[in-house]
């Protein structure tokens, strides 16, 4: 349950309370803000080599390379205060050529390009005055061969700064510690050839690569450099991967660009080379309140564009940039929000199983939603609140959000209305179909299920929350496969099939519970907070009877357990289910495995409902207890699987009605 403030508390079990429902629209998904681009510039030039950076004047510098029948030459831009009027036209040319790749960062007026040249030179460019004027080039050091796929810099806040390139299947990086360059150093991965690489400081050197693995499949990776945030300094982290394309394919990955305007924001080109061939530049993000080593991901989105070489992209004040040689783009970094409250004209919210949805209807009689208002539109997110009128005025508690899927308008008798339909965090899940192919602990222990369900709900944009959990959930690493095309829905269900762990959805995040028969309450019903109606059913078990089938590698010989419900049994005979999974290599495993699935049957053999005046805090699966003399319940303890919450002002309804199972 949502912790609520005593006032609130104290007015939802009044006999009479005054409702207050909060609703909001903003131009974010999941949390994150989604970023809408506009081209301010569509120019001249060949697509290649190219970066870009903000020094804290908030000009933009960028930085080029034209291609081989043009010597390679390197050329440098500044754009003072970028904007709709600005001209992204004029570059300069830094009388340097022969250079192979470019990066470009950048920390209060300093400002740095970097380059490899043919002769294997990795050379700096310096500005001390936010890249108004340059210093002579510097040599820095030598690269093994001139065979560079990728190169970033990322200063730290005390002016420090780390510069990364990928020669071929290794990685090299150079620190710039206390004014002096150090010794380059590798790392300590087994790859394949490497095509991109990017980093920002965040507490470590954060890196975004593409390229290939040992087996020749195309690979995008997350990994660390440490400096003592999450890794320690002067080590990595392990390579952890968030796409692939397999061997001998026609797609490849590669020109990699990252930057934190608030999440980490990822940038890489996806070629494919089969019939309708194309390029094209791709993004993802990471999930909001989480951290770069955990690698989560929102799946990646093509952007609209045909592109060798991709975007580059930068941050300052409200907005961020994307830079190629012949365009640049602004999008407002900063959300938007919309408060929709004084129009609601009724409202029904629903959560049940692998299901939440929202409908909210909005007075339209003045015209105001004819057009719609930024940022309410298709794909916004709406954030629901309910709360109440008290001593401290309107009080409301958060965290519950929905995407809008479709508007309505109706206009009848003198009343014209917007209707908002939306879905929750399920309805994302279900929209996800994997684009890749992954597989988990085919040999060693990789990742836990809880590892792989939160891998997997960061595709759709979750962050993975514990409320409670088992010790399988954890400790239990399956030969677990997602295929190309596999459905969100389907791959949680198989997951959380292998654990006696609940998942649900709330806001902007999934949250794993663990039911337990000892489980205490939470809330209590019937005594302090009425209910104006109570159905109560209990009912026969789907199931009394669990067989589990695993395979034991070691002996290899079948393993076979069952468990029982011996009441059920003796009252109904039994009622069976057989489940086979190799995974299961033990016999305790497999007897917790058929132990979970009668733990599931009991909890749903009860059923029904109570109607209540709304609890503001409620959540699927919290344990309550009800008091309700005339059904003959005294304090019992019933776990809720749904709720739905109705609000009409016009008719004076305001009240929930929750779902009732067994604890």
């Amino acid at each position: 349950m949502r912790s609520l403030s005593e006032t609130l508390l104290a007015a939802q079990k009044q006999a009479t309370h005054t409702p207050y429902v909060k609703l909001e629209a903003s131009n974010k998904i999941t949390g994150v803000t989604r970023l809408d681009w506009t081209r301010l510039y569509n120019g001249q030039g060949d697509d290649y080599f190219h970066a870009v950076t903000m020094p804290s004047d908030g000009s933009l510098i960028r930085a080029g390379i034209t291609p081989p029948s043009d010597s390679r030459k390197l050329y440098q831009q500044r754009v003072a205060n970028p904007g709709p009027e600005s001209d992204f036209s004029q570059w300069t040319y830094t009388n340097q050529y022969d250079a192979v790749i470019v990066a470009a960062a950048s920390h209060g007026a300093e400002v740095s390009i970097f380059w490899i040249n043919t002769a294997r030179e990795i050379q700096q460019l310096k500005s001390n005055n936010y890249g108004i004027n340059w210093a002579s080039p510097q040599l820095v050091d030598y690269s093994p061969t001139t065979a560079i796929n990728g190169i970033s810099a990322a200063y730290k806040p005390n002016g420090d700064l780390a510069l990364f390139f990928a020669d071929q299947q290794t990685l090299y990086v150079k620190k710039y510690e206390n004014g002096q360059w150090q010794t380059k150093s590798a790392w300590n991965k087994t790859t394949g050839g490497l095509s991109g690489v990017a980093t920002v400081y965040d507490g470590d050197w954060n890196l975004f690569i593409t390229g290939q693995d040992s087996d020749g499949n195309f690979k995008l990776w997350s990994l660390v450099y440490g400096d003592g945030g999450d890794v320690a300094a002067g080590t990595w982290s392990q390579l952890k991967e968030f796409a692939r394309a397999p061997s001998g394919g026609d797609f490849i990955y590669r020109h990699a660009f990252l930057d934190k305007p608030d999440v980490f924001r990822c940038f890489y080109v996806e070629k494919f080379s089969g019939n309708q061939a194309y390029s094209r530049p791709f993004w993802a993000h990471s999930v909001a309140d989480t951290d770069f080593i955990d690698n989560l991901w929102r799946e990646p989105v093509p952007f609209n564009l045909s592109s060798e070489y991709g975007l580059a992209i930068a941050h300052h004040g409200d907005y961020c940039w994307l830079s190629s040689i012949n365009g640049v783009w602004r999008a407002p970094v900063n959300s938007q929000s919309l408060e929709l409250t004084t129009d609601v004209l009724s409202l029904k919210q629903e959560s049940r199983g692998c299901d939440g949805s929202l409908t909210a209807e909005l007075s339209n009689d003045g015209g105001y939603y004819s057009s719609l208002p930024v940022p309410l539109d298709i794909g916004c997110q709406l954030s629901l609140s309910p709360g109440y009128t008290t001593s401290q005025g309107n009080e409301v508690s958060s965290g519950q959000s929905f995407f809008l899927e479709a508007c309505e308008y109706t206009s009848s008798g003198g009343k014209a209305s917007l209707i908002l339909h939306a879905t929750g965090g399920w309805g994302l899940v279900q929209n996800w179909v994997s684009r890749h192919q992954f597989r988990w602990n085919k040999d060693t222990s990789q990742m836990s299920v809880r590892d792989i369900l939160a891998f997997t709900l960061a595709r759709a944009g979750l962050k993975l929350g514990v409320i409670s959990q088992s010790s399988v959930i954890t400790g239990f690493y399956p030969d677990f496969t997602i295929n190309p095309g596999a459905g969100g829905n389907a791959v949680i269900n198989r997951l959380m099939s292998f654990v006696p762990d609940v998942l649900f959805i709330e806001g902007n995040k999934a949250y794993l519970v663990n039911p337990q028969a000892e489980d205490t309450p939470v809330y209590a019903y019937g005594s302090d907070h009425p209910i104006f109606a109570g159905h109560y059913q209990h009912g026969a078990l789907k199931f009394n009877r669990a067989q589990v089938e695993g395979y034991d590698s070691g002996s290899e010989s079948a393993i076979i357990t069952d468990s029982f419900n011996w009441d059920e049994i003796d009252k109904l005979y039994d009622r069976f289910i057989k489940l086979e999974d190799r995974n299961i290599g033990s016999v305790n495993q497999a007897q917790t495995r058929g132990e979970a699935y009668l733990r599931q049957a009991e909890i749903e053999s009860a059923n029904g409902f109570i109607r209540i005046p709304v609890n503001c805090g409620q959540q699927v699966y919290d344990v309550v207890s009800i008091t309700d003399s005339r059904a003959g319940l005294d304090a019992e303890k019933k776990r809720l699987l749904g709720l739905s919450l109705i609000y009409n002002p016009d008719r004076g309804e305001y009240e929930q009605r929750l779902a009732l199972g067994a604890v």
